[in-house]
């Protein structure tokens, strides 16, 4: 099953890539087109980083697991 972090695995050379070629295919210099697709997959990193990070649980996950005990 794909999730979502290995979306945005997949997304970070697309968006780095792919919006640099067509930056580039639409006359922006190479030069420019760069950092743009650049700070494209840095908000698909800083997403997953920062807004939905991998340990969000939601409140299922938390009460269906047993409380550990120390005894």
């Amino acid at each position: 099953m794909t999730g979502y972090y290995d979306l945005v695995l997949g997304l970070i050379p697309v968006a780095l890539l792919g919006i640099t070629a067509a930056l580039t295919a639409v006359g922006l210099s190479l030069i420019a087109a760069v950092p743009i697709g650049a700070l494209a997959a840095m908000a698909i990193i800083g997403h997953a980083m920062f807004i939905n990070t991998p340990a969000d649980v939601s409140d299922e996950a938390r009460s269906a697991k047993p409380p550990l005990n120390a005894d």
